[in-house]
């Protein structure tokens, strides 16, 4: 089996490992998921207590949940916490009752055009309670009494999240996130999650430049609260990329940065484009993942955001058809593939200085043509090394190079390696 494809299969299995989980913004679900993705990479763990200020948002209470049902007047569960997390409205408050379906109805929420499955919901900063059914299982409920259960606890206590660092050859660092705080939803953010795990360890395997820093955290609350914890060292964050929605079938999607124009834009759009893949390149909104935070004008830190069909962009979005049939070993195997390939352009995208830019050095003295001697593509690298020759003034990067030659970046990035070995240029 090729790793690519070995790492898809692994991929999904974590996929359906972490599925069954009710995860939060908060609570136990994000812990027990930390604590097997703790299994792949060493996480470090932060519990950030209810109440601390964090920007202009405050660390809500923690929410945690034993058991929810709706049970009929012979006391069968119609519909069962225990089947499916996506069941109860997330963040609901404990109640107890008997009801008739007439009130029930305003605690219910179905999805009228899609009757067969659960919608996805949460009332994270609103005291409610509720349940998510399928309408076909509302339209059979007959009229009557109906025993409502909502075992749940909201009470002081903390917020979760992780970080697991692969360190580079410099401090400054790219920023890779992804939200945990999704309960039983594959794509969204099941995925992201493994695709973040996976790169990871394949970042881990070679000694990257720059330091990767993996934040696995609940969405908006989880992002805001890290930036108000490293707020004074994020200047160290030259890069980030979003990970979401990483393993359904469609093509991949990025989202710019709020900039447009920053370095990690300019990779995804070049690495997209000489993949050949069928893609989608988004301007920047300042709604969606959490990409949003980070590039709030007070930090604008350079971070895109990558999924494959945005958010909200396919009908099972939100929903219990958002399960682990829905994503593909393949697709997953696919982002990791397209992530490992931006991140090594980022990772040599140089600017260089010429060392001999008055006219042009004599290469052949030096062993630089005899060194592509055999070569199917000498002729190309050739080009490249007098393109980067050229352009090496301290203010063109590689990647400037090799958009501005046609070239291939991974032979201007070679051309520029032999340069630098026969002392023509330095960084």
């Amino acid at each position: 089996m090729a790793p690519m494809t070995a790492a898809g299969e692994e991929m999904h299995a974590l996929v359906e490992r972490l599925y069954p989980l009710c995860r939060s913004i908060t609570g136990d679900g994000v812990r027990a998921t930390l604590e097997i993705v703790g299994e792949y990479l060493p996480l470090q763990v932060h519990e950030v207590p209810t109440g601390t200020q964090v920007l202009d948002w405050t660390v809500p209470q923690e929410w945690n949940i034993r058991d929810a049902y709706i049970a009929d007047a012979t006391g069968r569960r119609v519909v069962d916490f225990a089947a499916s997390s996506l069941h109860v409205l997330g963040y609901s408050v404990p109640v107890s009752a008997t009801m008739p379906l007439t009130e029930l109805r305003a605690h219910l929420h179905t999805l009228p055009d899609h009757p067969a499955w659960v919608p996805y919901r949460t009332s994270y900063y609103q005291p409610e309670w509720g349940f998510c059914l399928a309408q076909d299982t509302l339209d059979a409920l007959p009229d009557g009494e109906y025993e409502v259960c909502v075992d749940s606890t909201l009470a002081d206590g903390h917020l979760t999240y992780a970080e697991h660092v692969v360190p580079g050859q410099v401090a400054d660092e790219v920023i890779v996130s992804c939200h945990t705080c999704h309960p039983s939803l594959a794509n969204d953010n099941l995925a992201g999650i493994a695709v973040a795990t996976f790169l990871a360890r394949t970042l881990a395997e070679r000694t990257p430049y720059y330091t990767y820093r993996f934040l696995f955290a609940p969405g908006t609350i989880g992002a805001i609260t890290w930036l108000a914890r490293n707020a004074e060292r994020v200047d160290r964050v030259k890069h980030g990329l979003v990970l979401a929605c990483a393993g359904d079938p469609g093509r991949l999607t990025y989202k710019q940065s709020r900039r447009g124009d920053a370095e990690i834009d300019r990779v995804l759009r070049h690495v997209l484009a000489a993949s050949e893949r069928p893609h989608h390149i988004a301007e920047f909104t300042p709604y969606g993942y959490d990409e949003r935070q980070f590039c709030s004008p007070g930090f604008d830190l350079g971070v895109g955001s990558l999924s494959r069909t945005p958010y909200a962009g396919y009908p099972e979005y939100h929903t219990s058809a958002d399960n682990p049939d829905f994503v593909s070993p393949e697709a997953m195997a696919d982002t990791l593939a397209l992530c490992g390939e931006a991140f090594a352009v980022l990772d040599r995208n140089r600017r260089y200085v010429n060392l001999s830019p008055y006219g042009e050095p004599q290469l052949g003295r030096r062993g630089l043509y005899d060194s592509l001697g055999g070569r199917s593509d000498a002729k190309q690298a050739q080009m490249a090394m007098l393109w980067v020759l050229s352009l090496s003034d301290g203010e063109h990067s590689l990647l400037d190079v090799a958009e501005r030659s046609g070239l291939p970046f991974d032979t201007v990035a070679a051309a520029a390696d032999a340069l630098r070995g026969a002392e023509l240029i330095k960084a």
